[in-house]
């Protein structure tokens, strides 16, 4: 199911389903909402998304009432998440995917949203995107490459390519907007060769992991897997977490995976990534993409969780087209 397209005038609603838009800086929040205005869009905000307690969430209650009133409200047609956390899985069970079904619109968020995407999807069958989240927006220098993929994704369904971004950064940005280093990126890295098409399912990796066992998880079958993770992980979480993945039952027709890129702090190599890869039996004969530009580093593709891709890997050269229909 295909949310209708935003285009210029229409109400984009602001949500906070994980943690709050307080911890975010106001220079960063203006020019989130500018960079929007700029584009055309009506920015409006969730009743609870300022609100926070000592997590720098708020209640599962405050937080499924913006969540629903989103969906509910007619002006509304696109939803954007303030920003990741922990907790998005505490509202899975209190969720009217009913709502969404009936009302579906563009929502776009990554990192901990990524249980509230796989979810939607396997309860509505509903696209949703793992893109920028508002905060996101906020990005002063850099945010081209980010901005063209989103426009990509949500205004149009023509199919697009995943191109790599000629260069990237995993500065933090958001402490100081001007210290800013710019590394130049080498492409993407072929670690199995082949061509696959699938259905793309998935998005943060641990967070995916989170559904496994529950009745929110997307099946993985005929799948073109995408996953991520941030600092936080490093090649043994990694290793570990991807394989818990491939021990679900429809691991085993998963048709090809694609990595997004590691956070320097993580330390992960392409030589680890190929280690890894190549140790999995589960993996042999798909193709396998690493670097790709997704996760938690700038700038990032956005990605319909539930769209269709392409993938076409041979040698040094690789291709990433997103067909959303």
């Amino acid at each position: 199911m295909l949310a209708e397209r935003l285009k210029p005038g229409d109400e984009i609603r602001v949500i906070a389903p994980s943690r709050s838009m307080a911890i975010i800086k106001g220079e960063q929040l203006r020019i989130a909402q500018e960079r929007l205005n700029r584009l055309g869009f009506t920015v409006t905000y969730g009743k609870n998304a300022e609100e926070h307690d000592e997590f720098f969430s708020t209640s599962i209650e405050e937080r499924i009432e913006d969540f629903h009133d989103a969906f509910t409200d007619p002006n509304v047609k696109g939803i954007l998440t303030v920003i990741g956390g922990y907790n998005a899985n505490q509202l899975l069970n209190y969720i009217d995917f009913g709502i969404i079904k009936n009302n579906p619109k563009i929502f776009c968020g990554f990192s901990d949203i990524t249980a509230l995407q796989g979810a939607i999807y396997k309860k509505t069958g509903l696209i949703t995107y793992s893109g920028p989240h508002f905060s996101s927006f906020g990005v002063k220098h850099g945010f081209e490459y980010t901005l063209e993929s989103f426009i990509n994704a949500v205004t149009n369904d023509a199919p697009y390519e995943i191109t790599a971004s000629s260069q990237w950064s995993d500065d933090p940005w958001y402490l100081d907007q001007e210290d800013r280093h710019f590394i130049k990126n080498n492409g993407y890295t072929v670690i199995q060769e082949g061509i696959a098409e699938g259905v793309l399912i998935g998005g943060n990796l641990c967070t995916l992991n989170l559904l496994q066992g529950t009745e929110f998880m997307p099946s993985l079958k005929d799948s073109i897997l995408f996953i991520e993770d941030d600092e936080e992980s490093h090649a043994l979480t990694f290793d570990r977490n991807l394989q818990s993945l491939l021990h679900l039952p429809d691991a085993c027709d998963i048709k090809g995976i694609l990595i997004g890129r590691f956070q320097k702090n993580s330390q992960v190599t392409d030589e680890a990534l190929k280690k890894i890869i190549v140790s999995k039996k589960e993996l042999r004969d798909i193709p396998v993409i690493a670097n790709v530009n997704f996760g938690h580093v700038q700038p990032y593709a956005t990605i319909p969780i539930g769209g269709k891709a392409v993938i076409k890997a041979q040698g040094f050269e690789s291709e990433i087209w997103i067909e959303q229909n």
